[in-house]
């Protein structure tokens, strides 16, 4: 469940990240308008709280899920600063994860540690249809994590909250387009 959209920081995301116009999405949808998470999740204002609230997620999750979340993990380049703040705020380690494995160094497609058996959350920037997300789930299982959770800054109601569910994956959100104020 998102905040309202009357919450002061529903509003400044959407002032600072809404543009219109017409934008083709990963998920290769078209639209009339984008979410740049990247106007807002270079803001330390904005950071600041989102961490705050990326640890109250993750607290519930445990609640919930009566379960130790050990570690999180964002993709790259847009869940860095996102996984990197939520883990400041929780105190928990975090793994980065490439769009692609690396063909130098250590060829990793994850960086930082991952233990086998361990649960983790996922922190993604603006779901769509969970694509992204759901292929660094994938990823992180198969090196034998436990992904518990994934949560989304933003929602954007098309489909991602479904098709984690159809994946056997609990999603969460921040905020959804309509806590923006996003009306198409």
């Amino acid at each position: 469940m998102g905040m309202t959209a009357t919450s002061p920081l529903a509003r400044k995301i959407a002032d600072l990240a809404l543009l219109r116009g017409t934008f083709t999405l990963r998920s290769g949808r078209t639209s009339n308008y984008y979410l740049d998470k990247y106007l807002f999740s270079t803001r330390p204002e904005i950071l600041r709280e989102l961490g705050k609230l990326f640890a109250e997620r993750i607290w519930d999750i445990e609640r919930e899920a009566g379960l130790r979340v050990d570690r999180l993990a964002g993709a790259e380049l847009g869940g860095i600063p996102l996984v990197t703040v939520a883990s400041l705020e929780t105190d928990k380690p975090c793994i980065f994860v490439r769009n692609a494995k690396k063909d130098y160094g250590t060829a990793k497609q994850m960086e930082g540690k991952l233990v086998k058996g361990e649960n983790l959350v996922f922190v993604e920037d603006v779901a769509t249809t969970g694509g992204q997300a759901l292929e660094a789930v994938k990823l992180l299982e198969a090196a034998g994590g436990h992904v518990a959770a994934v949560i989304a800054t933003i929602d954007r109601q098309e489909g991602a909250a479904e098709n984690m569910r159809a994946a056997g994956v609990r999603f969460h959100s921040l905020f959804t387009k309509e806590d923006l104020g996003v009306t198409e």
